[in-house]
């Protein structure tokens, strides 16, 4: 295993744990409304990300592929719309920890690899292994299950799962460099962000101000960006494969502290569910170990 290899394990690691351990953050501002929350998590983020452009000295490559976007209109297109999309999956997260629904955003980020491949086969005409469909056919089991039994449409999941997936179909169209991608999508959501604090601080409805949970918020830019830049930083390095039984972490940490921090409810209908998407995933994490024991170059992709 050479060193690369073995930072790239590290970076991806150090991504979906962070991500996993979200929810514990966006508590500690739970005294802000979620839609302020977000508002403020995108004008933060524009800033830390133009702040990391300028330190780690990819202020040239930066420009260029802003001038590569203007000469690519569809790739403009794309980029502001990836921007919009993963804008809509961090405020359905915001909104779904604020209203005591962890459970279900990880449900959402399990079956999201699944609802991938689904968008693959659609968009991209891409094939599929009989493993990759017994997986999905088991996830629409539970979803089915949850909704039919429970009685409960599991809308916050879906969204986060689907907004995810079309986030990183939209992404395949835009070939440019990981930071330069993040901040044009932080530049290109900014607006809409200040033009909604600016509409409640006109009708006296900002709750920002000199309490804890702003200070926690201001550095929801740092929270948000860290993780992407550590998840571009590893995806270079290690195949798309073993990154996707890495990103399990996320979910996991997510349902314990679901269960065990934030004492949400779990009967054995959710059990089911759950058991369900688990069976999806484990077959899904097979038919992607076998591709790498396939792949003549299982190292590097």
């Amino acid at each position: 295993m050479n060193t690369e290899f073995k930072k790239g394990i590290i970076f991806a690691f150090g991504a979906y744990i962070l991500w996993g351990i979200l929810p514990a953050y966006w508590k500690l501002v739970n005294d802000i409304g979620p839609f302020e929350v977000l508002a403020f998590r995108i004008v933060l983020s524009m800033i830390f990300m133009l702040f990391v452009v300028v330190i780690t000295k990819n202020t040239e490559p930066f420009k260029r592929d802003i001038q590569k976007l203007f000469s690519n209109p569809i790739q403009l297109i794309a980029i502001i719309a990836a921007g919009y999309v993963i804008t809509i999956n961090w405020g359905t997260f915001i909104w779904a920890v604020s209203n005591g629904h962890v459970l279900q955003s990880s449900l959402g980020y399990y079956i999201n690899p699944l609802v991938s491949i689904l968008l693959a086969v659609i968009f991209l005409k891409e094939r599929f292994t009989k493993f990759e469909w017994i997986a999905i056919a088991f996830a629409v089991i539970g979803v089915l299950y949850m909704t039919l039994k429970m009685g409960i449409f599991p809308g916050v999941s879906l969204l986060l799962a689907g907004s995810f997936g079309i986030y990183g179909l939209i992404k395949k169209l835009i070939p440019i460099d990981a930071i330069s991608s993040i901040t044009i999508e932080c530049i290109v959501t900014a607006p809409a962000g200040l033009i909604y604090l600016w509409y409640i601080w006109q009708h006296g409805g900002l709750t920002f101000g000199m309490n804890i949970s702003s200070f926690w918020l201001l550095f929801s830019g740092a929270v948000t960006a860290i993780p992407l830049i550590l998840f571009s930083a590893g995806a270079r390095r290690i195949p798309l494969s073993l990154t996707g039984f890495i990103q399990y972490v996320g979910p996991t940490i997510m349902f314990i502290l679901g269960i065990f921090l934030f004492k949400e409810h779990f009967d054995v209908d959710q059990l089911i569910t759950f058991i369900f998407i688990w069976l999806g995933i484990i077959i899904y994490s097979i038919s992607q170990y076998l591709k790498i024991k396939k792949s003549k170059n299982p190292v590097i992709q």
